[in-house]
């Protein structure tokens, strides 16, 4: 296996980087919902492409109960020139504060440069909004509990929006019109559902169902409504859960275990899963992946996000530290 490197320390506002996306410029803008510390609120970063620079772009505007913003996943659609709209997952519940639950958003916000032109709220009362992707003119997210459902299995789901909706209550019940499929997370001490999300070239849609460790293919009628949803990849030995998912323009599709600090690569035919690095606990701050969070093809490497806060008896991990980092595998893999 391949030892990761250290791609940049963060500086200390940040404190739990998490969704990654590329803008027109090479730049990597990561999404920072900071919440390894109450007292912060969610950010937005770019990290300079030639120089590892890192400059906080924006804030993300606040929940107005909250006073807060919990931005997770993180999509970008480039309108013209210096101008995109950036959709985020604002997870309020993800703490599982009681008071919290239930106040999650789907976040619009058009920025021209370095000034935000307008934020616009495109649905509001989801449980647990995580993962986002934007395609032709949709907004796609995954949410990891639905706890209203009556279920003895944690059941999670994938909604649909168009990018102009706005201020959609979102009932978090199957009867929910934006909802398209549903999963089922067998594992039964680790009950945590819908989680990374990726398109192939082909324009079909992959989920990673965090507790049973397995990839989702969700493909599409030509009126857009869901054709079939099955597990696609699966391989417990090589990966015990999934958090965020990439692929590369070979269509290996690269995985985040969350829980055991490691990086995991599928086959383009989903046959072959292989871990490609894992790292011990508490080697961030030397570039080791500290409970990576979401992985992004980068510049000729794998990068990605170390959350390094959640402990569990399935967890590598067990407390947070600074400075919070980014960690990076280099793409010479043997298949």
């Amino acid at each position: 296996m391949q030892q990761s490197k250290l791609f940049v320390h963060l500086p200390e506002y940040i404190n739990t980087p998490d969704g990654m996306d590329i803008d027109k410029d090479g730049n990597l803008i990561v999404s920072c919902p900071n919440f390894a510390d109450t007292s912060t609120s969610g950010v937005v970063i770019k990290i300079m492409k030639d120089t590892r620079e890192v400059v906080k772009w924006f804030d993300v505007p606040v929940h107005p109960e909250t006073g807060v913003a919990r931005n997770m996943g993180i999509a970008m659609n480039h309108i013209e020139e210096d101008v995109y709209d950036i959709f985020l997952c604002d997870n309020q519940g993800w703490s599982g504060d009681e008071d919290l639950m239930f106040k999650g958003r789907m976040l619009k916000i058009r920025m021209s440069g370095n000034e935000m032109i307008s934020h616009t709220v495109i649905a509001t009362d989801m449980e647990h909004p995580n993962g986002v992707k934007y395609k032709d003119g949709h907004i796609y997210l995954t949410q990891s509990l639905l706890t209203k459902v009556a279920s003895d299995k944690i059941m999670s789901c994938v909604y649909k929006f168009h990018e102009n909706d706005e201020n959609i209550k979102v009932t978090n019940t199957l009867d929910d019109p934006n909802m398209i499929t549903t999963i089922i997370t067998e594992h039964p001490e680790v009950q945590y559902g819908a989680d990374g999300i990726s398109f192939d070239t082909d324009g079909n849609l992959y989920i990673s169902n965090f507790g049973d460790a397995a990839i989702h293919k969700i493909t599409f009628n030509e009126d857009g409504s869901v054709a079939d949803n099955v597990i696609w990849a699966q391989n417990q030995e090589e990966c015990q859960s999934i958090d965020g998912i990439a692929f590369d323009d070979k269509g290996y599709l690269y995985m985040a275990d969350f829980s055991q600090n490691a990086i995991v690569r599928v086959s383009p035919d989903g046959k072959k899963v292989k871990r490609l690095a894992q790292s011990p606990d508490k080697s961030g701050f030397d570039g080791g992946l500290e409970q990576p969070g979401e992985p992004i093809v980068y510049d000729g490497k794998i990068v990605a996000t170390c959350f390094d806060l959640v402990t569990g008896p399935d967890k590598i991990n067990t407390g947070h530290e600074m400075p919070a980092t980014l960690a990076y595998l280099d793409m010479d893999f043997d298949w």
